[in-house]
């Protein structure tokens, strides 16, 4: 199977903040964005392996600023790394003020997606090859990522994380 570019999986998703997507405060609320985030984080594996995905993990979700009713959310998705049958999304979420023309970062996350054959059942991927300075930094720290997962999810024992153990050593 031939690899893809990072690249190619970019999915650029926007969605306007509206009253129904508010908390008491004016702010989108953070289950609505995380809602979104799955969806263009799912679009751009699906895009990646030509295979429908499922939500693995979602880790790692940062607020940094929220988000005012009103307000653009532009949701930035890419395929980091993809493994045997399941792919590392990054995704940035910037918000942005278009009335005022401001543009600020809202936060990034990290999903995982398992891709699915036609029987429901994990199916191999495409490999994903790293071009740019940003996209090598994300490839190789992947890694480092999963076996984390892996810990936490009890799939992995501590001792065998070798890239982990790695940074320690």
């Amino acid at each position: 199977m031939e690899g893809k570019k990072s690249a190619e999986s970019l999915i650029i998703m926007t969605e306007l903040v509206l009253p129904n997507d508010t908390n008491f405060f004016g702010n989108l609320m953070g289950g609505r964005l995380m809602y979104w985030m799955d969806i263009g984080a799912a679009l751009s594996a699906t895009k990646h392996c030509g295979a429908p995905v499922v939500t693995a993990s979602v880790d790692n979700i940062s607020f940094t600023n929220p988000i005012k009713l009103g307000n653009v959310v532009h949701i930035e998705a890419k395929v980091t790394r993809a493994f045997n049958t399941s792919m590392e999304v990054h995704l940035n979420v910037w918000g942005e003020d278009i009335i005022r023309q401001h543009r600020y970062k809202s936060n990034e996350a990290y999903y995982t997606f398992v891709a699915l054959d036609p029987h429901g059942k994990p199916k191999a991927v495409p490999s994903a090859e790293a071009e740019t300075e940003d996209e090598k930094k994300l490839f190789e720290s992947a890694l480092r990522r999963r076996q984390i997962r892996l810990i936490l999810s009890e799939k992995m024992k501590p001792e065998d994380a070798a890239e982990l153990k790695a940074l320690f050593s």
